[in-house]
């Protein structure tokens, strides 16, 4: 493997122990163990400079403009052919919890390319987006910028639930 591959993988690998931690320190703050959730949240945030620092290496991040379109093909590849596959599997073997899991992600990936492109359009005319608060729904990561929804049109969760994102 060459250098540029061993960053993307160090990349993935990294990407993946951060939200694992704080996967993990959610639980333990749950479980009343809230210096050992602490931590994990202390060590996933490292684990994000590391992500970053060999993403950086890789040339992975471009301009404002680059870097949209780039996330509107992901998007677009999760929702159109990543996702839509994955249902299938999981349907197919009654895993009802994956399939819903990635349902309801596969819908929200649609919103966020929608989301990418409105912002990618504002770049473009050199401008940024509306400065209105955005907000993301805890169940399912329905985002909208401005007002909540009084329920999230993908997964019914309250629209006070809805988080804001600084």
């Amino acid at each position: 493997m060459s250098a540029q591959d061993e960053l993307m993988e160090a990349f993935s690998g990294e990407s993946q122990a951060n939200r694992r931690y704080l996967a993990y320190g959610e639980q333990a703050a749950k479980d009343g163990f809230e210096q050992v959730a602490k931590l994990f949240r202390a060590v996933a945030a490292a684990e994000t400079i590391h992500a970053l620092s060999h993403l950086r290496a890789a040339d992975g991040v471009k301009g404002t403009s680059e870097n949209l379109d780039d996330a509107m093909m992901g998007e677009e590849h999760e929702f159109t052919e990543m996702y839509p596959a994955m249902v299938a599997i999981a349907h197919a073997e009654g895993h009802r919890r994956a399939e819903r899991s990635m349902s309801l992600a596969m819908e929200v990936e649609k919103v966020h390319y929608d989301l990418f492109k409105q912002a990618a359009r504002a770049v473009r005319d050199g401008a940024d987006l509306v400065d209105a608060p955005i907000r993301v729904c805890p169940v399912c990561g329905h985002t909208v910028i401005g007002d909540a929804p009084d329920h999230c049109p993908v997964c019914n969760a309250k629209g006070e639930r809805y988080a804001e994102i600084s």
